[in-house]
């Protein structure tokens, strides 16, 4: 859901409901509906079994995609070794990068680049078909949205 502030307590959103708690996120951050279709189109290219990687868990799967389709990794910087004593240098290391610290934009292209790989994989399930029906329904409603914005302001 997005809100729009009007003026100090003061908010406009079609969907709001006086007296009821809701969860605000800034714009820019990667939106639980993105969260949503992500982990459902990742658990539904492992079930597939339509994919080529060889992971040993449905979470090593998930690792991999991120890796590969996602926004990659992370470089940071440890200052313990392996068994836990301290080094004299910082060692550089990478990690897959954390989906919750992914960008909106971030989230977006790795959607877009899972739907179009689980394409070419030739993923033909009703439930894969059933989440872009959902993720489409999504989109149209926020161009609805904006829309309405728009001609109100």
């Amino acid at each position: 859901m997005r809100i729009l502030v009007t003026a100090p307590n003061a908010f406009a959103g079609a969907e709001l409901v006086p007296g009821e708690l809701y969860e605000v996120t800034p714009y820019e951050d990667g939106t639980e509906r993105q969260n949503r279709a992500w982990h459902a189109l990742v658990q539904e290219f492992w079930t597939s079994g339509c994919h080529s990687y060889d992971a040993q868990s449905f979470e090593h799967f998930r690792e991999l995609i991120k890796l590969e389709l996602g926004a990659g990794a992370e470089r940071y910087y440890s200052l313990v070794g392996p068994t836990g004593i301290p080094m004299k240098r910082p060692a550089v290391r990478y990690r897959v990068k954390s989906w919750r610290d992914y960008t909106k934009k971030e989230r977006a292209e790795a959607i877009d680049t899972l739907v179009a790989t689980m394409h070419q994989a030739q993923v033909q399930t009703k439930k894969f078909y059933a989440i872009l029906e959902g993720m489409e329904k999504a989109s149209e409603l926020t161009d609805a949205e904006r829309l309405a914005q728009e001609a109100a302001g």
